[in-house]
């Protein structure tokens, strides 16, 4: 059975208090700290890059997790490497046919690896980078901001997608789901077939981030 891991998003959290975030997501119970890089290309919204996760990095022992919503990936990575950022995934809308290709050159820098698609793109897109992926990621809500509602047709792609896992001798790798997951969702997000859940508001919102965390596992 997968294990159910919960991943913040700190583009909730107080930018400018982020390594005390970062330790107290650690205390509570996180198992990743969700890193969301925007560069108001990809995406309207511009976040951070690897300075921040240099600076965060001496705060938190966990596995932190960036998400690249820019143009180029390619050309962000030596310094996130360097920052200490321990899996990057990428979008397939920007890599297109080098998404695989890029995906090598992360783990070769010693991250893991992980693609991700929009909701308006076939999750089959994926379907190509399971072989040379360590994590698979759908989006739930559109990128570039956080607060929006979960989309319910992400349901439907967690199932063909883990149902493709299990088909093709995957059936442990991981999938996570971004966008709009709460308390009252997360538990059909996981029968879908999804074990990493990204949760922004949800966690930073809560009066009981540790019990939040907690419940956003399915306990």
């Amino acid at each position: 059975m997968l294990q159910i891991k919960v991943a913040p998003s700190i583009l909730a959290g107080d930018f400018a208090r982020m390594g005390e975030t970062v330790k107290k997501l650690e205390e509570c119970g996180a198992d990743y700290v969700h890193c969301d890089i925007m560069d108001g290309n990809f995406v309207p919204t511009i976040t951070f890059g690897s300075q921040m996760i240099e600076q965060i990095r001496p705060y938190t022992k966990l596995p932190l997790d960036c998400h690249l919503m820019v143009l180029r990936p390619d050309t962000r990575l030596e310094a996130l490497a360097r920052a200490g950022a321990d899996m990057i995934t990428i979008h397939v809308e920007e890599c297109r046919e080098l998404t695989i290709q890029t995906l090598r050159i992360i783990k070769n820098y010693g991250m893991k690896a992980s693609a991700v698609v929009n909701p308006n793109t076939p999750v089959e897109d994926l379907y190509d980078c399971a072989e040379d992926a360590d994590m698979l990621l759908l989006m739930s809500v559109h990128p570039g901001w956080g607060g929006q509602k979960f989309m319910p047709g992400t349901l439907e792609k967690i199932e063909k997608l883990r149902d493709f896992l299990i088909r093709n001798g995957r059936p442990d790798l991981d999938i996570e789901v971004d966008g709009g997951i709460t308390e009252d969702n997360v538990n059909d997000v996981i029968a879908a077939g999804a074990n990493v859940i990204v949760a922004g508001s949800a966690v930073f919102r809560s009066d009981d981030m540790k019990g939040t965390i907690r419940r956003l596992r399915g306990a």
